[in-house]
């Protein structure tokens, strides 16, 4: 099996991906969603990326292109009729070799909840999946996921103030295309070992946990002792496998998920600053405040208030 080489980067925001590969046009440094078509812009002969860990979702549509892809320890080739989606947290290169007709869709979790569906992971399980080889498609079959995409990129590009909704309507039927056509005969050759077995199980226990927490079902936040006892293990022990396996410690999970359901809420419900503090487990309102604001730059109210 081959390795994948150091040296490792830790793409936290799509910007700084795209930052690497010299193709910046006009896209915020805050954004949260993107589709580009690489076709469109200059790479060296052979590209090949540095290794690196994204904290977003991936998805490549490559018509008519050439390459590789790797995640972890696992190399798929990339070739026309190629659809591809990758997780976050997984250490990952790519080398394109050719590129006539090539689509990068990169998305936040904090973007799929507030714009697509606050359950998203319930609805669609596999992103929280293990690793997902790529699937080949006949021309027919690539043209359905050609027509959505690319209807995508056009509400992408367009100066709508409901940009977003609409993207989150049209990425539905992405995910649903995704899902019939990868999710429902789904039978993972990269079980992998028991680190990743226990990183898949964090995952769906601390996503249901804030979606306990969201919903008014339980008002408790839970810290890395109470995911350890869930999963019976020591905590020292679940937060050495989860830094190792996605480039994040239990507290780094607990503090982003926080954010992120805190966005989500703002943005799709009417739920008072001072009840959203009061479910994060907040027992003061200007403390949730100022931990927003540190990791957004603004405020809760005023983060409700933006577009």
């Amino acid at each position: 099996m081959e390795t994948i080489i150091k040296p490792l980067l830790a793409y936290n925001r799509i910007w700084d991906f795209y930052q690497t590969l010299g193709i910046l046009s006009d896209l915020d440094p805050s954004s949260e969603f993107t589709i580009y078509n690489l076709s469109k812009y200059t790479l060296p002969t052979n590209y090949q990326s540095p290794l690196f860990r994204a904290n977003y979702f991936s998805f490549v549509f490559a018509k008519d292109a050439w390459g590789t892809c790797k995640a972890d320890n696992h190399r798929f080739e990339i070739m026309p009729g190629t659809v591809y989606f990758n997780n976050p947290e997984h250490l990952k290169q790519f080398k394109i070799e050719e590129a006539k007709d090539l689509y990068l869709l990169s998305v936040s979790e904090s973007f799929l909840k507030e714009n697509v569906h606050s359950d998203i992971f319930e609805e669609f399980p596999f992103l929280l999946s293990e690793i997902v080889p790529p699937r080949l498609f006949d021309p027919q079959e690539f043209s359905e996921f050609e027509e959505l995409y690319l209807q995508i990129e056009k509400a992408y590009l367009s100066q709508s103030l409901y940009r977003n909704k609409i993207i989150g309507h049209l990425v539905v039927a992405l995910l649903i295309k995704i899902k019939e056509n990868f999710w429902n005969d789904y039978n993972p050759p990269f079980g992998g070992n028991r680190a990743s077995a226990i990183v898949r199980q964090f995952k769906v226990v601390i996503e249901q946990h804030y979606r306990d927490l969201t919903n008014g079902v339980n008002d408790r936040v839970h810290r890395l002792n109470e995911y350890a006892d869930i999963l019976s293990l020591h905590p020292n022990y679940l937060n050495t496998v989860i830094k190792a396996g996605t480039g994040k410690t239990v507290g780094n999970w607990i503090a982003e998920k926080t954010i992120i359901e805190a966005k989500a809420m703002l943005k799709n419900s009417a739920i008072p600053v001072k009840e959203i503090s009061c479910r994060l487990g907040f027992a003061e309102v200007q403390h949730f405040s100022s931990y927003f604001k540190k990791h957004t730059k603004v405020t809760p109210v005023l983060y409700r208030q933006s577009a």
